[in-house]
């Protein structure tokens, strides 16, 4: 596996990544122009996903597109052959003043005609950004002899090292071969590797079962929970991230169950006191950070100057100065997070296209954007500020379009989860108002895209069983209104 394919599996392992598109990006993702080429093994006629500009200033997909090899790889169904089509790229990201070019060797292009070739490529890119944001780093585009160099460039600009990949690519084969050795040999490579075997280690195995799971993969998530489960009861590290979950878990209970009458400060300082672990103490902490507030910190101050005991005192004096130390963490975290907000928001009400703006930038769009949109709001009619007011009205109707094409995708998933043909048909005709022609678009799009996923029979056959029962519906529905 390729250090692109690692990064890839890592930063698209997002669960049902999809449904947070708005529909043209879907279209645009899942629809990109094929062009038919030859395979190099068989030579019979392959159709290829072909991409040369991946411009972050256009497509917020670029980066996830290029990293993924979601563009030019070449798969060829009559020999099994797979590989990268070789065409020149440029790889554009404005905000981290990045323009890069690669020219694949396999072309033997002299470099002359190479600049010929990516010349007018960037100059569509430049031309497409507004003046103000053109740069000298675009007269001088950097060239990457290989494309993994490419690859390497843009995740150092995200503070990816390439020591860090090489970390990940080497517990990433240790995954591999852990999931190919039976289960009781696996011991003594746990012993091994415990170095390896580390909180990052983890991290990269959840994601995968996670991806395993969101694509409906069965047959690659029983072997993957296994060896979770025995890496969590073998491994150091194992024991002690079980350990830390099951005290979070019991930290949420202990706060839900003290909320079912109402949490006073009263009880949450009792909660507080009493947690067995730092872990829970941290969760119970930050789930209740709203009622940390002076009301909270001069009840505990008060029981701290009531008490004489020396030892009693200074633990209460240490847990308020614990308390103090999360607070102010999770206040920057959030302060961080609103600035963000406000900085997005300020981008886009200052662009031309207000709607195009908002699109390139939906995945930035989140509860801190849509408190800091309501603020600013609030305050636009407070100043009588009409023209503020109509901008920000745009970004809502945008941002509520957005949530119904993830309302479809929704729908879509609820429909998928029948249980026999009955079932299908009671779930069509319950929902039978929301089935409409842009409902009928998004199941075409996502018919494309399952087609290409050979491993999953199940789905495909499942998701064409929906689509024509579903199309079934819809006609016999337009029939009844003609």
């Amino acid at each position: 596996m390729g250090t692109e394919q690692e990064y890839a599996l890592l930063c698209s392992m997002n669960k049902n990544y999809l449904q947070r598109l708005n529909k043209k990006t879907r279209k645009e993702y899942i629809s990109m122009p094929k062009t038919q080429t030859s395979c190099p093994r068989c030579q019979q006629p392959v159709l290829v996903d072909v991409q040369q500009v991946f411009d972050m200033g256009n497509d917020p997909l670029a980066k996830q597109k290029i990293l993924s090899n979601a563009s030019n790889f070449l798969q060829c169904h009559s020999c099994g052959f797979q590989g990268m089509l070789p065409v020149p790229i440029i790889y554009h990201d404005p905000d981290k003043e990045l323009l890069l070019t690669f020219f694949p060797p396999d072309l033997h292009t002299p470099v002359n005609e190479q600049e010929k070739q990516v010349g007018p490529l960037i100059n569509k890119i430049l031309n497409d950004l507004p003046q103000e944001r053109r740069k000298a780093y675009l007269l001088q585009p950097k060239s990457m002899l290989t494309f993994q160099t490419m690859i390497e460039k843009i995740l150092e600009a995200d503070g990816i090292t390439k020591e860090m990949l090489e970390d990940q690519q080497k517990k990433i084969k240790l995954l591999e071969k852990l999931i190919q050795t039976p289960k009781d040999d696996r011991l003594a490579i746990f012993e091994q590797e415990k170095e390896t075997i580390d909180i990052s280690f983890f991290s990269i195995l959840s994601r995968i079962v996670e991806s395993a799971m969101a694509q409906g993969d069965e047959k690659s998530q029983k072997p993957l929970l296994e060896l979770q489960e025995q890496l969590f009861e073998h491994t150091k590290v194992g024991k002690e991230l079980f350990s830390q979950a099951k005290e979070t878990e019991n930290a949420i209970k202990s706060l839900q169950e003290a909320s079912k009458d109402g949490l006073t400060r009263e009880k949450l300082l009792d909660l507080l006191e009493n947690a067995s672990s730092e872990a829970q103490f941290s969760t119970i902490a930050s789930l209740a950070r709203s009622g940390l507030d002076y009301a909270f910190f001069q009840l505990l101050s008060g029981k701290i100057d009531a008490i004489s005991d020396g030892k009693e005192k200074q633990k209460l004096i240490t847990l308020r100065e614990n308390l103090l130390v999360i607070t102010e963490e999770i206040d920057r975290q959030m302060q961080a997070q609103m600035k963000n907000a406000m900085e997005l928001l300020e981008k886009i009400i200052s662009s031309e296209n207000i709607e195009e703006e908002l699109e390139k930038n939906l995945n930035g769009v989140n509860d801190f954007f849509i408190q800091v949109l309501q603020i600013e709001l609030s305050a636009a009619r407070k100043d009588g500020n009409l023209e503020k007011i109509q901008k920000l009205k745009q970004i809502m109707i945008v941002i509520e379009k957005a949530s119904a094409s993830s309302e479809e995708m929704k729908l879509f998933e609820d429909i998928l989860d029948y249980k026999d043909t009955n079932d299908l048909d009671r779930l069509i005709s319950e929902n039978s108002e929301k089935i409409d022609q842009n409902f009928l678009e998004m199941m075409n799009n996502i018919i494309n895209q399952v087609q290409n996923q050979k491993n999953q029979p199940e789905l495909i056959e499942k998701v064409n069983t929906v689509y024509k029962a579903v199309l079934k519906h819809s006609m016999k529905k337009q029939m009844k209104v003609n």
